[in-house]
């Protein structure tokens, strides 16, 4: 029996790269690999770039930039400041985007912390006992009670944290997936320090500061 071979062409890996931003032999690679299919080598490369992301995150990010981003017609408005490691990779359009893009989201999604390690005691014990009341009157057993909250506790970060959040240009991702993508690209750490909120008419604001270390601040995420 015999083995075809898949040729790729330059103009499959030259798409591939328009849509990801990777490395031409990075593209060339993730389309053999998926045999010329550009939608499982955009999973491939967006796996790689989270998995080279894991083993930067405990790398120190010193530098990086302070963006703002108003919204709404000046209803909205939101600071963000994100790190690197290096004054090189701050001043890339990549990371300029990306940091865009992390503002964008916070003024529409309106998240209260950056990571879930960031939710404080508190809020989350608060939370908690909201999900088991409601849980208790199902008449279900303790150990299952406590199973639907620690069920709801997952949606609960993924829609108060950040990194946890779809992110809003592309839903089958998080925002930390994205940031993690960006890392595989650039080849530095990135990690959200801190973020303020401000909206027209509502009373006080949103500020969520990163309790993180600037060594590690955020762990990679797993792919999907």
């Amino acid at each position: 029996m015999s083995t075809e071979t898949v040729n790729i062409s330059a103009a499959q890996v030259k798409d591939l790269r328009e849509k990801t931003n990777a490395p031409m032999m990075d593209c060339k690679k993730a389309l053999t690999e998926a045999n010329g299919d550009i939608e499982q080598a955009i999973v491939i490369l967006r796996k790689k770039g989270i998995a080279s992301a894991a083993k930067k995150a405990a790398r120190v990010t010193s530098e990086g930039s302070v963006v703002s981003y108003i919204h709404a017609g000046g209803k909205i408005g939101v600071l963000v400041e994100v790190n690197c490691e290096s004054d090189f990779v701050a001043r890339t359009e990549q990371f300029k985007e990306l940091t865009h893009d992390i503002a964008m989201h916070i003024a529409a999604s309106d998240p209260k912390f950056v990571r879930k390690e960031d939710v404080t005691p508190e809020y989350m014990e608060k939370e908690k006992e909201i999900y088991r009341d409601q849980a208790a009157k199902t008449g279900k057993p303790a150990p299952v009670i406590e199973k639907i909250v620690e069920g709801k506790m997952a949606k609960f970060y993924e829609e108060v944290c950040l990194l946890e959040q779809p992110f809003i240009k592309e839903q089958t991702i998080s925002v930390g997936q994205l940031i993690a993508t960006t890392i595989g690209k650039l080849g530095e750490n990135i990690s959200v320090k801190r973020f303020a909120r401000f909206k027209v008419g509502d009373v006080g604001e949103t500020v969520a500061i990163s309790k993180a270390s600037n060594e590690g601040e955020a762990e990679a995420p797993a792919a999907k």
